[in-house]
């Protein structure tokens, strides 16, 4: 009962930031950026490897919200809305800046983790986690980016099949099965690692 009460809430709540920002109310960016800030940008720095490039992706997507805003229809889910332009912003650097196709690995460097410290526990426990962490970040930066998307959406951004679909504007069946290929791959990548 409370999940569902807190879930239409927070759908409450953007559908009146939505309705403020259609009247160009300032204040109601502000309140979705904050909102968005942390979940958004690390979406957007799985997607382009480079943190400085994935802070300019971050503001050309809020810039692009607004110029769409009065295209968004309410029946949609704003979050699916909302990260299918940072992808969308996020594709068009990635075919600019390589020139190649998106399936092909990208060997340029590690990922960028959020690591947070959680309190209680001892030193080996947490570079144990951290060396985890850091091949696990590694293994997914040599996927190719269309499996580092689904990865980061799935896994990190908690969204439901359904809604990477909506976000990256393809079938279901093909979430499902890039999902499957990610996973195999990330597998087999770590499972390399640990013979080394």
């Amino acid at each position: 009962m409370i999940p569902a009460a807190a879930m239409s809430l927070k759908a409450f709540t953007t559908h009146r930031e939505v309705a403020l920002l259609k009247k160009r109310d300032p204040d109601a960016i502000s309140e979705l950026i904050e909102r968005y800030q942390h979940r958004l940008y690390r979406f957007l720095a799985r997607m382009v490897q480079d943190p400085a490039t994935a802070e300019d992706l971050f503001q050309q997507t809020w810039i692009r919200l607004l110029e769409k805003i009065g295209s968004y229809d309410a029946r949609r889910n704003f979050d699916a809305w909302l990260f299918a332009i940072a992808r969308n912003l996020a594709i068009d650097y990635l075919r600019r800046r390589r020139g190649i196709s998106l399936d092909e690995v990208d060997d340029s460097g590690l990922a960028m983790v959020d690591r947070l410290s959680a309190g209680g526990r001892d030193a080996l426990e947490q570079l144990l986690d951290f060396e985890r962490g850091t091949l696990l970040a590694a293994a997914i930066a040599e996927l190719p980016a269309i499996q580092r998307e689904v990865l980061t959406l799935r896994f990190e951004e908690d969204m439901k099949l359904e809604q990477i679909a909506e976000v990256a504007a393809i079938p279901l069946s093909t979430v499902k099965s890039r999902l499957h290929r990610a996973l195999e791959s990330l597998r087999a990548r770590l499972e390399m690692g640990k013979d080394l």
